[in-house]
């Protein structure tokens, strides 16, 4: 019996040990949305071995006049880092400041963004600005006194501004509302545009189907470019997108792979895409609408994986009340 006592005494320890080596977030669920408010256009991003989300504060215009930020270790508890930028910081932004992207580049964290909802460029100030800081939570500064893109170039209004790094380490800034889509190249820093070979800094490279949204990663050296399709205020909101072997396209449209599911939300779209550093593992970051709101300015922000077939197609994505299961980063 003493024996046995024993021994049952070990397997417990054991137990109690193995147990406690398990982060506290095993086998926990995200849930969706990820975290309350109002928030939109979720720019999902990873920055020293946390998952960071910079929405837009989905409000009337007037009051859209700062970026809250959130940060989680495992995709399940998350922290909220409130007005990391704001508006008295941009003497140039007064509404409307939207879509926020953000990139680290030489120990400084830079977010571009949209603000005022120019429609003029003659008569309007506004556009995409740039803000810096030394820490992803800010606080940021204005880093330019100035939008970076103040102007309407191809069509293409100033807003849904995305970042991205191609493999050979030039950066290229991708935006555009109503329907059009540029591309252009970053300055090493920021401050501005290198030109085309052709002389152009602006050049557009709209799908069909583009509404707004873009946004561009590379998986097995093909580049995938995907944007948001119908109205933001509608449950037609969705993302499609396109693949080809150059930043610059041509992109042909595959297909839709987020919308509504009338059991679960509406107005799926502009989204932000995760990958976990190393593994041919992805999460789709987006915006959608409960059941229960009409207004459109009621969006919450929301997480489920995303998976690719044998063919390197993307399968559609399930939206879910449940989202994802905690994923810590080593």
């Amino acid at each position: 019996m003493f024996r046995f006592s024993i021994i049952l005494l070990l397997i417990t320890q054991l137990a109690i040990g193995s147990f406690a080596q398990q982060p506290a977030s095993a086998g926990k669920k995200s849930g969706n949305p990820i975290f309350p408010g109002w928030y939109a256009d979720p720019e999902g991003v990873l920055f020293k071995k946390q998952y960071w989300i910079y929405p837009t504060y989905s409000a009337p215009y007037e009051k859209q006049v700062f970026f809250d930020a959130f940060s989680s270790p495992d995709l399940v508890t998350w922290t909220k880092h409130p007005r990391i930028l704001d508006s008295t910081a941009v003497k140039w932004a007064k509404k409307a400041m939207w879509a926020p992207a953000i990139v680290e580049k030489g120990g400084k964290y830079f977010l571009f963004f949209g603000a005022n909802d120019i429609h003029d460029d003659k008569k309007e100030v506004g556009g995409i600005g740039v803000a810096v800081a030394d820490n992803p939570a800010g606080p940021f500064r204005d880093y330019l006194g100035k939008p970076l893109v103040g102007q309407i170039h191809n069509g293409a209004q100033p807003i849904d501004q995305f970042a991205f790094k191609d493999k050979d380490g030039q950066y290229y800034l991708l935006y555009g509302g109503w329907g059009h889509c540029n591309i252009a190249r970053l300055k090493n820093d920021f401050t501005g545009f290198l030109p085309f070979a052709d002389g152009t800094m602006f050049r557009e490279i709209t799908p069909k189907g583009y509404v707004e949204g873009p946004t561009m990663f590379v998986r097995k050296g093909k580049y995938y470019f995907m944007w948001s399709e119908g109205g933001w205020t509608g449950p037609d909101y969705s993302v499609a997108y396109a693949v080809a072997d150059s930043p610059f396209g041509p992109f042909e449209r595959v297909g839709k792979i987020l919308q509504q599911d009338p059991k679960v939300a509406t107005g799926a779209g502009h989204h932000s895409v995760i990958q976990v550093p190393g593994k041919d593992e992805w999460y789709i970051v987006y915006h959608r609408r409960p059941l229960t709101e009409t207004d459109g300015n009621h969006r919450e922000t929301c997480i489920d994986k995303m998976y690719f077939d044998s063919d390197g197609k993307i399968k559609p994505v399930k939206i879910t009340v449940e989202g994802v299961e905690a994923r810590l980063l080593k």
